[in-house]
């Protein structure tokens, strides 16, 4: 399959993109040379590889479930740049009134 001029033209007015007339040849140049390389791969015998959804086969890696004593608080807190006796300080992110959101 090739890629002509009036292909990208009309892939352009989808996208509601506008291109020279340089820039259209370029381009169906460059998508032919794209589907060239992709009929190469085609030419490889894939019979006997199992399909994959990753590359890399990941697996979860999965640790017992402990309590354990967490840092003091004084710790965590002392290199906070704003805080109060007990959290940590965040600038708001939220917009909006408090009152609308039952806070008080």
């Amino acid at each position: 399959m090739r890629v002509t001029i009036k292909d990208v033209e009309h892939v352009a007015a989808l996208a509601r993109l506008e291109f020279t007339q340089a820039e259209k040849e370029k381009l169906t140049q460059q998508l032919n040379q794209i589907l060239a390389y992709m009929e190469k791969l085609n030419e490889i015998d894939t019979t006997n590889v199992e399909p994959l959804s990753q590359v890399i086969e990941l697996e979860n890696v999965f640790r017992e479930d402990k309590v354990r004593p967490s840092l003091p608080r004084e710790e965590i807190l002392k290199n906070a740049p704003d805080k109060t006796e007990k959290f940590f300080k965040v600038p708001k992110v939220i917009p909006g009134d408090a009152s609308r959101r039952g806070e008080s």
